[in-house]
């Protein structure tokens, strides 16, 4: 993991100062002010901190009561869909909660806040966790819309840390953003989300060999056909509100970019023969009957290194994906 490097201390009275930073006076007197054109960090690292420490207490309470409204407003985007889901089910399975639910703790945290003018504003935290591989860190991008908001996860990743890049930051240990439509990278990061399905479609070299990319291709077409079942997709990019994809300089000149797409599998029977239904989170997400067709539909965030076009090697490479599934119709 990197060595944190010092931030900057402002107090939540300064920062809130700053926002709103005198433009002109008038003859008046009268102020006038434009502190969303100001170049602000997302937020200080008090703020950081406690917004990752309220976001843990309510995702551990929900998680453990299987119970969606008591982390609600705390999980907006990609991550909300797959937490909502992923608590109805468990609602369903569990009414009375999970008593084999063990508390997440997020320990050694490094947070990376980029500055930024306007809203909305965001910053990522980086943190070792009691779940999952030691050599794995948990990666959250926290977002808010305006100042009296809260701060909410709409991102989550997990990845082996000697994969997490090095920032670009200034003297004060800001980070900076990239923007959606930066043209010195690979990919814009608005266009992230619509090559990634065209690829997972068409095939092609934009994508670096590996698990969610190469792999994924070919272990959907050998399940394409089998006998007495088809499976069709269908994969869609998602790139506006709070799953817009964000994304941070790297010291390379390249970018960490989150991004968000949606996957539909439909799968099909042949007549006569059933459509066996054994997952109980399927069972408790679906509507309809499988009588001769079952789709499945999920969300899923990714988080890539993005080239900068000046560099040798153009192709996405994907670090993480995390996919939940979020419905089921049976036809």
């Amino acid at each position: 993991m990197k060595t944190p490097q010092t931030l900057r201390r402002l107090d939540r009275s300064a920062l809130i100062a700053a926002s709103v930073t005198v433009l002109s006076v008038t003859a008046s007197g009268c102020v006038v002010v434009h502190g969303e054109r100001e170049i602000l960090p997302g937020a200080t690292k008090t703020e950081a901190a406690r917004a990752l420490k309220d976001f843990t207490a309510a995702y551990n309470k929900a998680n453990g009561a299987n119970d969606r409204s008591l982390d609600a407003d705390r999980v907006t985007g990609a991550l909300g869909d797959i937490d909502s889901a992923k608590l109805k089910a468990g609602e369903k399975n569990q009414p009375g909660g999970n008593p084999n639910y063990v508390p997440l703790k997020l320990t050694d945290t490094e947070f990376t806040i980029p500055e930024k003018a306007g809203w909305p504003r965001w910053f990522v935290t980086e943190s070792q966790a009691n779940k999952g591989r030691a050599e794995d860190h948990w990666m959250l991008v926290f977002t808010r819309g305006g100042a009296n908001e809260v701060w909410e996860v709409s991102y989550l990743t997990i990845l082996p840390a000697a994969d997490v890049p090095e920032f670009k930051k200034d003297a004060d240990g800001w980070a900076e953003p990239v923007t959606a439509n930066a043209a010195d990278l690979a990919i814009a990061p608005k266009n992230l989300g619509r090559d990634y399905a065209t690829y997972l479609k068409d095939g092609g070299d934009t994508f670096a060999p590996g698990t969610y990319t190469s792999k994924w291709r070919s272990d959907r077409e050998a399940n394409a056909a089998r006998p007495g079942l088809a499976r069709q997709y269908i994969d869609e990019p998602v790139t506006t509100g709070d799953y817009a994809p964000v994304g941070l300089r790297t010291t390379d000149g390249g970018a960490l970019v989150f991004f968000t797409t949606r996957h539909y599998q439909k799968q099909t029977a042949a007549p006569g023969l059933p459509i066996s239904v054994t997952n109980a989170d399927v069972k408790a997400l679906m509507t309809g009957e499988p009588k001769q067709s079952l789709t499945l539909e999920s969300i899923s965030n990714q988080v890539v290194l993005d080239p900068a076009r000046t560099a040798t090697n153009q192709q996405i490479e994907f670090l993480s994906r995390v996919e939940g599934l979020t419905g089921a119709k049976g036809e």
